[in-house]
């Protein structure tokens, strides 16, 4: 007869990769199991947490209007319009079930392709493409811009204007220049209106702001821009020598630490964290062979959501993935992916 101990005694003798997969079995039991998991209720008191509220008009005057295939649909004396607890979600109008959402989740945090995901959960590629932007639309909108406080590293990278992407069945798109593989160079040296700037910083807290800002080099209007009403008043700024972040300070009334050219540091003060997630997103990007500048700003806040949650296990993120991109109200068509443009601040 097997009991929790003889099973406790099994574990203990597996090696540690082994104990892992076990750990990660439970998870998903416990986490995903029917009745331990009930994503409907947590989208439902996540969305109505001020209360029920209208996704056409925005407006509280709303009361329960029956049930359809068992999912409850609610009418709006507002507006005289109907909805249920995804309305206007990722899975808003999806015939596919949401187990398979869930499995389509999981593939995302592991990082799978489009193609090895569509192959996992049974889904078209092109499917498994518009379901990955749905729910980074939704998590570009739930992260919104943040707000920054305490000592913050300010700081810019850059990335090749693109324009990856199957533009022959497009009616209403011409290439603004030649075809370029992957790799090739820019046709100007240094900072220059074909790379997208993207302004980014980061507090010693772990809270950060990433955002497409402009083309070329950035300047002080751009940063005012971005991030006015993002920082706190009484912030310590640390950024390089720009002369554009002078400015800034002095307009946000901020104390400033420029750190010179050559330095890597003034005491606690320097830009390194912010350099290194430079790095890091660059090397994640990297692994997408490619990015279409139009939906970079959705990679970029697919990473700032994982730089945010790296310390929590992959099958909590799942569920917050579920839980963040539902509860927030977006409307992306499959046709508005095909005539999007790229989203500055």
């Amino acid at each position: 007869m097997t009991t929790v101990n003889s099973i406790l005694s099994d574990i203990n003798e597996l090696s540690d990769n082994e104990k892992e997969i076990i750990l990660t079995a439970i998870e998903e039991v416990l986490i995903f199991g029917s009745h331990s998991f009930e994503i409907k209720s947590d989208v439902k008191e996540q969305r109505f947490n001020n209360g029920e509220v209208c996704p056409h008009c925005r407006k509280h005057n709303v009361c329960k209007y029956g049930k359809y295939q068992g999912k409850q649909r609610y009418f709006c004396n507002s507006c005289n319009k109907t909805f249920s607890d995804f309305t206007y979600s990722p899975i808003y109008n999806s015939k596919k079930p949401l187990k398979k959402w869930i499995l389509y989740a999981k593939c995302m945090i592991s990082g799978y392709s489009i193609r090895k995901s569509a192959e996992i959960v049974g889904i078209d590629p092109s499917t498994s493409f518009y379901w990955r932007h749905k729910i980074l639309d939704a998590i570009r909108i739930f992260l919104g811009i943040g707000h920054l406080e305490g000592i913050i590293e300010a700081d810019e990278t850059f990335f090749r204007e693109s324009f990856k992407g199957n533009h022959s069945k497009s009616s209403n798109f011409k290439m603004p220049r030649e075809s370029h593989q992957r790799g090739t160079p820019a046709s100007k040296r240094g900072i220059s209106n074909e790379q997208i700037c993207v302004s980014t910083a980061i507090d010693r807290y772990g809270d950060i702001i990433a955002e497409l800002i402009c083309h070329g080099r950035v300047t002080s209007d751009d940063l005012h821009r971005l991030y006015f009403d993002h920082i706190s008043d009484k912030a310590i700024f640390c950024t390089d020598s720009l002369n554009s972040y002078v400015k800034l300070a002095n307009d946000l009334n901020l104390e400033h630490h420029r750190i010179k050219p050559g330095k890597h540091k003034d005491g606690i003060y320097h830009i390194q964290h912010i350099n290194s997630m430079h790095s890091k997103l660059k090397q994640w990007i990297q692994h997408f062979k490619g990015v279409s500048t139009k939906f970079l700003s959705n990679y970029i806040h697919w990473f700032k959501w994982l730089q945010l949650l790296k310390n929590e296990r992959d099958i909590l993120k799942v569920k917050d993935l579920l839980l963040n991109s539902f509860t927030v109200h977006t409307i992306t068509k499959t046709s508005d992916f095909r005539n999007r443009k790229a989203i500055f601040i």
